[in-house]
Order: structure tokens, then C-alpha cells, then sequence
């Protein structure tokens, strides 16, 4: 991404943010038909609820990166416990996508400020505003978009959708993530939450140059 693009980003999330107004800039995914082969890979994606890593208990390198995060999400999320459980799952949902974790912490600022049960005018729910049609399209009759690890394992598994259909250009991707694909704006906000306030040393997705 230019510097151009970064700086309009940096700017615009801080004016919004002086002038009080909410940042949900709440997803809007296109539906688009998929393959048979894709709508199973996606579906097997979403439907495997393995226990959450056990090892920020013992990987100091973990250990530190949840005390830093947690500290940042301290004025959002008041509840350290419940703040630690929402940080372990972006982490690992994250991770297990092949997303750095920062830039989920950065979308889930933008699409939802962190609230649980938004919804959007489009019908978008929870942390990473996910439209209910991908419940249809690759989850079951039981999902909850509400519930904290679903909404953060389908919202991880359609970036990373639209990451390998981008061929891992993640400003494209976050425009199709918006349905928004082609404008600069929603991809300069989360690049901006993103450097802003999660940047942390850790693997970084290759960038628009």
C-alpha cells in the first residue's frame, strides 16, 4: 500500500475518532456463487471446533502478547477475563486462517468497535459483522453468529477466502470483505486501526507496495 493510501487512512480514523463517531463500518459481503469444491473446503473450514491452544499458559512469547493486547482493549472491553477469552480466540481463529492476528484485532475494531451483538443495517452480526448468508452457504441449522468463536471463525475463513481469491492482495480482499471492492476507504481504515493501535511484532501479510 503507498504511503499515500497509509497516511488518508491514519488521518481519517483519527478525525473520526476525535469527532465521537462510532468506526463500525459494518461488513456488506457480496454473495457470490461458489464452486462445490470451495463451498466444502469453507465448510469443513468453519465446522472444526477444536479447544482453544492451551499455550499462552505456557509460550512466554504468547504470554506477552496477550498482556500487551489486553492492556490496549482495557478501555473497550473492561472484563479482563472476558477480554482474555475474546483475545485467545482472535488469536488462534487468526492463526489458523494464516491471518496475523493484529489485522483481525484492526478489522473487528472498524466493523464492530469490539461489540458483541452489532448488527448492521445489512444485517451483518457480531465482532466481525459477518452476513447471514454464509450461514446458509457453508455452516449449519445450530450457528450463532453471536457466539464469540463462530463469528470470529467464519470472519477469519471469508478473509482468508478472499485472500486466496485476491492471490494475497489484502487491500483487494478487505473490499470484497466490505463489499466494498475497488475503494480505498474501508481498506485505509483497517490498515490504519491496524498499525494504529495492534501493530505488535509478529509475521506480517505481504502489502500492496
Amino acid at each position: 500500500m503507498t504511503g499515500l493510501r497509509k497516511n488518508l487512512g491514519s488521518v481519517v480514523l483519527a478525525l473520526l475518532l476525535a469527532s465521537g463517531v462510532p468506526l463500525a463500518q459494518a461488513g456488506n459481503q457480496l454473495y457470490e456463487p461458489l464452486a462445490a469444491s470451495a463451498q466444502a473446503a469453507l465448510h469443513a473450514a468453519v465446522a472444526d471446533q477444536a479447544p482453544l491452544d492451551p499455550s499462552f499458559q505456557r509460550n512466554p512469547e504468547r504470554a506477552r502478547w496477550l498482556n500487551e493486547m489486553s492492556q490496549r482493549l482495557a478501555r473497550r472491553i473492561p472484563d479482563e477475563a472476558y477480554r482474555s477469552e475474546l483475545l485467545r480466540a482472535v488469536h488462534y481463529e487468526a492463526t489458523r486462517a494464516g491471518l496475523d492476528p493484529q489485522l483481525v484485532l484492526g478489522l473487528v475494531q472498524v466493523e464492530s468497535g469490539f461489540k458483541k451483538y452489532a448488527v448492521s443495517t445489512a444485517g451483518a452480526r457480531g465482532y466481525m459483522q459477518v452476513m447471514p448468508f454464509w450461514v446458509k452457504l457453508i455452516g449449519n441449522q445450530e450457528t450463532n453468529l453471536f457466539h464469540m468463536r463462530t463469528n470470529l471463525r467464519f470472519g477469519c475463513t471469508i478473509l482468508r477466502h478472499y485472500l486466496d481469491i485476491e492471490k494475497g492482495d489484502l487491500f483487494r480482499a478487505l473490499g470484497r470483505y466490505n463489499g466494498s471492492l475497488g475503494k480505498p476507504e474501508y481498506p485505509n481504515l483497517v490498515r490504519a486501526a491496524w498499525e494504529n493501535n495492534w501493530s505488535y511484532p509478529s509475521l506480517r501479510l505481504a502489502q500492496n507496495p
